[in-house]
């Protein structure tokens, strides 16, 4: 079978590329040896954001970048990514008042005509912010967006498989040569396909695929590790704290699951994408970062969960971990039917890192690409509104609870009345396995979803594993086998 483009890499990059590909009319195959978004790009510290500490690294146009893609994120996922407030506390800084405070006005400026608040400083009757903390009370609020990390990597590959792209899921790329115009592949599944040409997102493994075809390249890449630890609610409220620490990080304590909060994120330079495991020195360093700010004490004992993902960074000559650019870089050999590399990159500019890849690539394919995703909303993000949806939701389907219903409006938004179309009550939801999980949801992620494993279900396309009990989750992963051996 021909192509026009093979793209390598199931991860964020990879599904944004298919997207943009596939609206510019290349035919397109995605292949991806795991699940969509089974690495880093289930693994990162859920946020939309300019990265306010880059600007210290003087990275002004990813900044800007990251903060225009941030509006359009909002507008185009409304399920997906929700506006948050980020407090900054003073106490135990490592920056001048005034660096911070200038920082965040450049922020604000770089964001220029944003719909969310503008920063500013702490005020004493911020009591919902302050409570929580320990010690001085200075400091500062500021804007930024949560995200579902998984969900938003899912909904590109929806959107280009909607568009006539075909994502192959635990499907590897075994081999490729160029011959005749053409590259030719050996997939994992037995199949022989041609390429007019290929774009290796491969992530981590980005420079190995480089190896594997015997392509030069002059691009090296960094792979840190960051790891998240999870535990019991720290502080009430939808806000999130960003926390200056003695080393001049800063680590993210952000509400997770309704009754939890997330940790993270460490800098640890490793050799192999395989070595993505929270190490117990990084949870004692998460510990202590929340333990410098809050009242309420945390020791290793109280996580409850923990993810580590390893972030191909592009490998600038920086000596520390904490300061290799966050920026991405594309890399065209055109010796033949063309290959296009990605280095580096994160979530919130993957779009408009696919719209550049697009244009990199797309002339060796004999098209004129055009920007198409710029204003197009996400599967499920036809929404007038998150709350509006969710009150709708709850009314139509009352039997769905509080807490499942608000789960499901943001994980499937416009897309829920055809999961429930015909669903009158809870015993039309099928098998019941906890925490709010049924047969009629399960059978979608397997159906629509590309969802091959229990794994596939409740750790990435859901956080169910976190509030099924060990005996609950076994008792899925039997119904599932059954299901669909």
């Amino acid at each position: 079978m021909s192509y026009d483009l093979l793209i390598v890499g199931g991860g964020i990059n990879g599904c944004a590329i298919a997207r943009e590909a596939s609206l510019n009319r290349l035919t397109t195959l995605l292949v991806e040896k795991d699940d969509i978004a089974g690495h880093t790009s289930s693994a990162s510290t859920k946020l939309i954001h300019g990265g306010l500490r880059y600007l210290e690294t003087y990275e002004f146009r990813l900044v800007r970048e990251a903060l225009h893609e941030r509006e359009r994120l909002l507008a185009a996922a409304p399920h997906l990514v929700r506006p948050m407030t980020f407090v900054l506390p003073h106490a135990h800084a490592v920056r001048p008042w005034w660096m911070v405070r200038i920082g965040l006005y450049l922020y604000d400026l770089l964001a220029g005509r944003s719909s969310l608040p503008r920063s500013r400083g702490l005020h004493a009757d911020d009591r919902a912010f302050t409570d929580p903390l320990a010690g001085d009370h200075r400091g500062f609020v500021y804007s930024d967006a949560w995200v579902d990390d998984a969900r938003l990597t899912l909904a590109n590959a929806q959107d280009a498989a909607a568009q006539g792209a075909e994502i192959a899921t635990r499907t590897a790329l075994v081999s490729a040569r160029r011959q005749g115009g053409h590259w030719r592949a050996t997939l994992s599944d037995g199949r022989e396909i041609r390429a007019r040409g290929i774009v290796n997102a491969a992530g981590p493994w980005v420079r190995a695929l480089l190896e594997d075809l015997g392509v030069a390249s002059e691009s090296r890449v960094r792979l840190v590790k960051g790891s998240h630890i999870v535990v019991p609610r720290l502080f009430d409220g939808d806000h999130a704290y960003i926390l200056q620490q003695p080393d001049k990080r800063i680590v993210f304590a952000i509400p997770y699951e309704s009754a939890f909060t997330e940790v993270g994120t460490t800098d640890i330079p490793v050799d192999r994408p395989e070595d993505a495991i929270c190490s117990p020195e990084e949870t004692d360093y998460l510990c202590a970062a929340v333990n410098r700010y809050f009242t309420k004490q945390i020791a290793p004992s109280d996580v409850v969960w923990n993810w580590s993902g390893v972030r191909p960074l592009h490998d600038d000559g920086a000596a520390k971990a904490q300061a290799v650019t966050r920026d991405y870089v594309l890399e065209l050999d055109s010796d033949g039917p063309p290959l296009l590399s990605v280095f580096g990159g994160k979530i919130t500019t993957a779009r408009a890192l696919a719209e550049e890849a697009i244009e990199r690539i797309g002339p060796a394919l004999g098209i004129d690409p055009a920007p198409r995703t710029r204003a197009r909303v996400f599967p499920g993000g036809a929404i007038a509104g998150f709350e509006r949806h969710l009150a709708q939701v709850t009314a139509r389907w009352p039997f769905l609870g509080p807490q499942r219903a608000r789960r499901m409006a943001h994980a499937y938004g416009a897309l829920l009345p055809e999961m429930l179309e015909g669903i009158a009550d809870e015993a039309a939801m099928g098998t019941a396995f906890g925490g709010g999980l049924t047969e009629v949801e399960a059978r979608w992620m397997q159906a629509r979803e590309w969802a091959r494993t229990p794994e596939d279900v409740l750790l990435r396309r859901s956080k169910l594993a976190l509030h099924l009990s060990e005996a609950e989750r076994a008792r899925f992963g039997e119904w599932w086998s059954a299901s669909f051996a």
